[in-house]
């Protein structure tokens, strides 16, 4: 066109674009016949096999729907490499739809984004059956080999609304990070579960034993039912700490608004202190302040207080990393985006597929060890001198 002299405007460039892969994709499907006989077109042969003419066939590609003809044979035996059986959507366009899909956007979106960018019509029980491609990479994923022995390892709980039966629940995705020797941070797995117990937290840490972590220093963990004793059970040198941020956000939803500030200001003062026994002292404190009018504040911080300050063992440096949840918080955020727009799924794979993308991505951002590793890990080695390796 540009010899001719000639100035396309963007359909007739896109219109010689879709001409050309068409012609591409027919002729790479003849050669991959011709592959498979052992003979070219009109060409005699003592093969039994032959070719038994033509099937017509739609496929979508970034340039727009694409008429072919998918060559046959007589037996039946020749499958496609290019366009596969039953194969209606090619390459770059499948990439891009499962990229879509792990930005955060449902199966109506991508519909309507590809209908305006390439005007074409797919549907949206397709698109889910394209993005069902993941599944066998998260199962693979969700087996794969881990590290022997983890400085630390978070638990956290994420609800979403599924469809299962014609009925919505709500169910429970726990989530698992780890922390390499490394400093690197590590998406560990996902486990749904209707209900918590110690059965069901038995059979996640023995899973962690299985892909090859034979140790853990510490469990950072939210209040889970059942878990202490699980990790007591799997894991018995390692140290439970009750994440803080969470115990105090139980404690103050059950506080009055106005009362709210200072009740929050006096518990910094039991948790933020320096030792064990200064915090035991801010405790009792707390505790004749308060009773009266918030006693089951007082109980649960009481009841709780071993695992809640188990921190105190350990240096600044380390007690930082434990007591916040800065990793849980920066991976809930992530999931947070890529599920925003679905307030219900309709089934478990559905959320997994979505929650896996994001993992992969956060995973990409985690390249660089956490913040004073190197300060850390010496402290670890000290602490952990016969475990560490």
């Amino acid at each position: 066109m540009v010899k001719e002299k000639k100035a396309p405007g963007p359909e007739e460039v896109r219109a010689r674009l879709k001409e050309l892969v068409q012609k591409t994709l027919q002729e790479a499907l003849e050669a991959d016949l011709e592959d498979f006989l052992g003979y070219p077109k009109h060409h005699r042969t003592d093969n039994p096999n032959s070719r038994g003419g033509y099937t017509s066939k739609t496929v979508r590609t970034d340039t727009g729907e694409v008429e072919l003809h998918v060559p046959r044979d007589r037996n039946s035996e020749f499958e496609p490499q290019l366009v596969k059986k039953r194969q209606t959507v090619l390459g770059e366009l499948e990439d891009k739809i499962i990229a879509l899909y792990s930005k955060g956007m449902t199966t109506r979106d991508i519909q309507q984004i590809l209908g305006d960018m390439y005007g074409m019509e797919i549907s949206a029980s397709l698109i889910s059956r394209l993005t069902d491609r993941i599944l066998p990479r998260l199962e693979e994923w969700q087996k794969r080999p881990l590290q022997a022995v983890y400085s630390a390892i978070w638990f956290d709980c994420i609800f979403y609304s599924v469809r299962e039966e014609g009925r919505v629940q709500k169910k429970a995705i726990y989530v698992v990070i780890g922390l390499g020797l490394d400093g690197r941070r590590e998406l560990l797995g996902f486990w749904i579960a209707s209900t918590e117990s110690k059965g069901f937290w038995l059979g996640v840490l023995n899973d962690l034993k299985s892909r090859g972590v034979r140790d853990v220093f510490i469990f950072s963990v939210d209040g889970l039912s059942g878990i202490e004793d699980a990790i007591g059970a799997c894991y018995p040198r390692a140290d439970v700490q009750r994440c803080v941020v969470h115990q105090i956000r139980n404690s103050l939803r059950y506080v009055s608004w106005k009362e709210r500030k200072e009740l929050a200001r006096d518990l910094k003062l039991v948790y933020g202190a320096s030792t064990v026994d200064e915090a035991s002292l801010q405790m009792d404190r707390f505790e004749e302040k308060w009773s009266v009018r918030y006693p089951h504040v007082v109980k649960s911080w009481r009841v709780n207080w071993g695992s809640l300050t188990r921190y105190f063992d350990y240096p600044v440096e380390i007690r930082r990393m434990l007591y916040t949840t800065n990793i849980v918080e920066s991976v809930n955020s992530k999931f947070r985006k890529a599920t925003g727009s679905r307030r219900v799924f309709p089934s478990d794979e559905s959320v997994l597929k979505c929650l896996y993308m994001a993992a992969l991505e956060l995973e990409r951002k985690w390249s660089r060890p956490v913040r004073d590793w190197a300060s850390i890990y010496s402290q670890l080695a000290i602490l952990f001198e016969d475990r560490i390796q």
